[in-house]
This record gives C-alpha cells, structure tokens and sequence, in this order.
C-alpha cells in the first residue's frame, strides 16, 4: 500500500507540474502580470518545499521525492518572470 501512496503522490506532483510549463510560457508571452499572482506561486513554492523537508526528515525518498525539485525550480522562474514582467510594465507606463 505504501508503495501505491507513492505512486499516486508522484502523479499528483507531475499533474501539477504540467501546467508550470505553460505558464511559464505565457508569462514569456505575454510580458505582462495579467493574471498571475506572486503570493500564490510563492506559497505554492513554500508547499513544494515543506513537501522536501518531509521527505528528508522522514528519509522516505521515493519516486515522488524527485518531482518536487523541477517543480520548485518552475515555480521560481515563474516568480522571477513575474517580476520581470512588473518591471516592463513599469517601463512602459
């Protein structure tokens, strides 16, 4: 059953990680902030990041383990995107 648990946590992790991809797109896109919302991909940063210190403190390594470092690395290109993307819209006022 433990087994299973972990198969099922890495393809929620991938689920999610699919759409990071796209959103990242549409911020390079779109050079705007439209839609995007800096505190919630910085929580959802956060929750990646608890979800690696559990498994460390746990010691439980499995294959869910992995997804959670491109995820994380997503997310923050995102973030940086978004700021990025202030600063043009700044620039352009």
């Amino acid at each position: 059953m433990e087994h299973l648990s972990s198969v099922l946590e890495a393809i929620m992790i991938i689920s999610f990680g699919v759409s990071w991809p796209l959103s990242i797109i549409k911020s390079w896109r779109s050079r705007s902030t439209k839609g995007k919302s800096v505190w919630f991909m910085s929580f959802i940063v956060f929750g990646y990041l608890c979800g690696i210190v559990s498994k460390i403190l746990a010691q439980n390594f499995n294959l869910a383990f992995y997804f959670y470092f491109p995820n994380v690395l997503m997310v923050s290109f995102d973030i940086f995107l978004y700021f990025r993307n202030k600063r043009l819209e700044n620039e352009n006022r």
